[in-house]
């Protein structure tokens, strides 16, 4: 930074250069000890129980020697013995997973779970799709060393139905639903969240990578669903899963008291979030913030400052998973300029609009209506209902804006920008910060 501006071709004063320096450095120092004193829980879809560690090759919870039992066990379902490590099997439709909703009545709020099955359930209901079980159905998701188990996930490949299993009501519910849907301060209910986004990401996968892209060939699966590989001998192209990173980012101005939201024509009424782009080959992550915010706003950013990631495998089945780098990005400019292709709108909204906006956005009480919701497609009874009706003030009336909920890192960027002390940027100790200090 120092450099760039004794490189200027009119060279400042030193008091001015001092001060530049100096608000510059705060602005980093600030944003810096922001994000690293956040002390978030893990973002939803991220801190999967079952990816904690891989297991070495040898081990019989590896993917290896887990793939090996698997292929003795399936020909004799279902007169086999309970295996070391055992299996359970998580269905999916469509994107969907199996889940049954249980512990509703009149003053709780009913709790979703994953609706895992056995292998021999499993194959009952494969079969139920005109399919035969084979070890190449399933995918490998992980272990759980304490409970003796090694979980999978399977694709029914067409609208699967199971109505009632071992005495519970099941059913394919959308990911998006279930993550609205889940208890974010409830530990299982976020571990479950994140099984089924990694398991839904890695059989979305599946499906979008059926042939080799170098030759065309039919590709197959390897290390029990881990990767694929072309079946063309004179190519063997190995391919594995597919991440599509994206920078999303808070664009903030000169005095740290404005934030730059956006709309998008798909948002739900009165949504604004932050800016978000795909990043392109060849190009840094503060490259694209920079770029993506100048495309979509005509804004010029200057100190760009990361703040945390977050799997995000919700999006079109096009793109499996999609990761989220959070950033915190510092206008240059302020004069907004909306490329209507990609926005519907942008606009600068004030520390305190915004924090209203959080204040009054009923969360949990979205959170309860989406679990009702999943209970509902339980039994059978589904209603619809749009998500920004719960959205409101207590007076009953919209809320003028919400922001996105706890699920998403967009929530995690603004509330963490909302509850900065609007006058860190100038506090007395970091205005303290001089060149002989450099």
């Amino acid at each position: 930074m120092l450099a760039l501006f004794l490189s200027s071709s009119s060279y400042p004063t030193l008091s001015f250069l001092s001060r530049s320096v100096t608000l510059n450095l705060a602005r980093r120092t600030t944003l810096s000890a922001l994000t690293m004193s956040m002390n978030l829980k893990t973002h939803a879809f991220a801190g999967n129980p079952l990816k904690s560690k891989t297991p070495k090759s040898t081990d019989p919870f590896s993917p290896t020697s887990a793939f090996e039992s698997l292929k003795t066990l399936i020909p004799v379902i279902p007169n086999h013995s309970t295996p070391s490590p055992d299996f359970k099997v998580l269905p999916f439709s469509k994107g969907r997973p199996l889940v049954f909703s249980s512990g509703g009545d009149a003053n709780t709020t009913p709790i979703w779970h994953l609706g895992w099955v056995s292998l021999a359930d499993c194959k009952v209901l494969l079969a139920s799709c005109g399919v035969d079980l084979n070890e190449d159905s399933l995918v490998y998701l992980g272990p759980k060393l304490e409970e003796d188990l090694v979980y999978w996930a399977v694709d029914l490949a067409e609208d699967g139905f199971v109505s009632e299993l071992g005495g519970r009501k099941l059913c394919f519910v959308e990911l998006r639903t279930l993550m609205v849907a889940a208890d974010w301060a409830d530990q299982r209910a976020m571990d479950e969240l994140a099984i089924a986004g990694n398991a839904r990401a890695l059989l979305e996968w599946h499906n979008v990578s059926q042939f080799c892209g170098s030759c065309g060939s039919k590709t197959f699966p390897k290390e029990a669903g881990r990767r694929k590989q072309c079946s063309d001998e004179t190519c063997r192209k190995r391919v594995y899963p597919r991440v599509d990173p994206v920078v999303i980012m808070l664009v903030i101005d000169r005095e740290n008291d404005r934030a730059l939201l956006s709309r998008q024509s798909r948002y739900v009424p009165r949504m604004w979030s932050c800016l978000a782009g795909f990043i392109e080959p060849g190009e840094s992550l503060e490259e694209a913030v920079r770029r993506e915010t100048w495309e979509e706003t005509g804004i010029e950013v200057g100190d760009v400052v990361y703040h945390s990631s977050q799997p995000w495998p919700v999006g079109p089945s096009s793109m499996p998973c999609q990761l989220m780098l959070g950033f915190f990005a510092f206008a240059k400019t302020l004069d907004i300029n909306v490329d209507k292709e990609e926005l519907e709108d942008a606009q600068w909204h004030s520390r305190e609009e915004v924090k209203k906006a959080l204040a009054v956005a009923e969360y949990r009480k979205a959170q309860r209506t989406a679990a009702a919701k999943v209970e509902q497609i339980c039994k059978g009874v589904e209603r619809s209902q749009s998500l920004s009706t719960d959205f409101n003030l207590e007076s009953g009336e919209l809320a003028p804006m919400f922001i996105p909920g706890p699920f998403a890192i967009a929530h995690h960027l603004i509330s963490a920008w909302v509850n900065q002390a609007p006058d860190d940027v100038h506090s007395k100790q970091q205005a303290g910060v001089s060149l002989s200090s450099l």
